[in-house]
């Protein structure tokens, strides 16, 4: 199962990489079926997710209020998913059942807002709007970045523009001028986050033009928002004011000084620290609006040796649904076969008969009445036969 990556690829191009994934498994020896090849939606992406943290929990088919929400930030995309008590717009409310237990969820899936897009996204954000194109330019344009720490050199290494901007850059490309300021990239972040919030048609929109409802309960943050306090050496169950403290000395500190402390790290992996710990407080505070000291989010990828993982939750689904599928066609099949219908008017049949037997013999069935025995010193059960 494909998720938001393979949902940005044009349709064409993904369906040729899932032709390939097709042919690999068919011969790979593992159960498989080619519809298994496919592409799942944001919102089923978040849902699968929610359940793997409920079971994991132990919550799962538990009541609906003692449930974990679940914040995902992927690389590509951002799901939100929890059980909501109010009413919701169609499209973002899903129930799902667990035996006798329905739960109403609130899931959607907000595409390009997952982390590494957005990095890339900022670049055009916060890039000139105008460049200048004359051929006798000498020097590029530049631009503060102040989600790359001070020091760091971005020479050589072209930003991703828009359509527009690429058509009149001519020979130069503008250069981003490292400035490491947490705050500023926080801001930065938070513009990004609400782009699109003129196009809201709901009566409030958090992320952009998307519907959130209040949240409710507790809540588990994964994939990116776990790896980003782990690097920072925070637990689970630390403070976004925590975050902004790391965050703020990581931004701000010199470029040679951080290469110096993490050594084994790579380049690209140690420069996205900045922009993530801004992006994450930007997101869950000043957009979701979750208090600096809230203790009901933790930062976790798995509870106990059980891993968060939507695929996890994919297979509960999956299976969960099976067992209901057989549960409800099994005592015909297990009693007559696969063709279970040829035998139904022989079942009414003798359901029927089965009914006239038991009204006849109620007519004569003995009727139980308890007393209590002195000699024995107990109750016992004495019939009594009624005509």
């Amino acid at each position: 199962m494909g998720t938001a990556g393979l949902r940005l690829v044009d349709g064409g191009a993904r369906e040729k990489i899932l032709d390939s994934c097709r042919r690999v498994l068919r011969v790979s020896g593992f159960l498989f079926e080619d519809d298994w090849a496919t592409v799942i939606t944001g919102v089923d992406e978040g849902i699968y997710a929610w359940i793997a943290a409920n079971y994991a929990l132990g919550t799962l088919g538990g009541d609906p209020q003692k449930t974990t929400g679940i914040f995902e930030l992927g690389g590509a995309s951002a799901q939100v998913t929890f059980v909501s008590s109010e009413p919701l717009p169609p499209e973002f409310s899903h129930v799902l059942e667990f035996g006798e237990v329905k739960y109403n969820l609130y899931s959607h899936s907000f595409l390009h807002l997952g982390q590494n897009v957005a990095h890339e996204s900022l670049q055009e954000l916060l890039s000139p709007k105008d460049l200048q194109t004359s051929a006798n330019l000498v020097q590029p344009a530049t631009f503060k970045d102040p989600c790359t720490p001070r020091g760091y050199l971005h020479d050589g290494e072209p930003l991703t523009l828009s359509d527009s901007a690429l058509s009149l850059k001519m020979n130069y490309r503008p250069i981003a001028h490292a400035v490491g300021n947490f705050s500023e990239c926080r801001s930065a972040a938070l513009m990004l986050l609400q782009r699109g919030k003129d196009k809201c048609m709901y009566s409030s929109c958090l992320l952009g033009s998307g519907f959130i409802p209040n949240l409710q309960g507790r809540f588990i943050a994964t994939e990116n928002f776990f790896y980003t306090s782990r690097f920072f050496g925070l637990g689970s169950a630390s403070f976004l004011s925590d975050l902004v403290l790391a965050g703020e000395r990581f931004c701000e500190e010199d470029w040679s000084e951080l290469t110096k402390r993490y050594p084994t790290l790579e380049k690209e992996e140690l420069l996205r620290y900045c922009f993530s710990s801004a992006y994450i407080v930007a997101l869950l505070h000043d957009s979701l609006g979750i208090a600096m000291n809230d203790r009901r989010i933790q930062f976790a990828n798995q509870v106990g040796d059980v891993p968060l993982d939507w695929a996890l939750g994919a297979f509960i689904m999956q299976k969960t649904s099976n067992q209901s599928n057989a549960e409800s066609s099994g005592l015909l099949t297990n009693f007559f076969g696969e063709d279970s219908s040829v035998y139904l008017p022989l079942v009414i049949g003798f359901m029927i008969l089965i009914f006239a037997v038991w009204s006849l013999s109620r007519w004569r069935k003995p009727q139980s009445k308890m007393i209590y025995d002195l000699e024995k010193g107990r109750y016992i059960t004495k019939r009594i036969l009624k005509r």
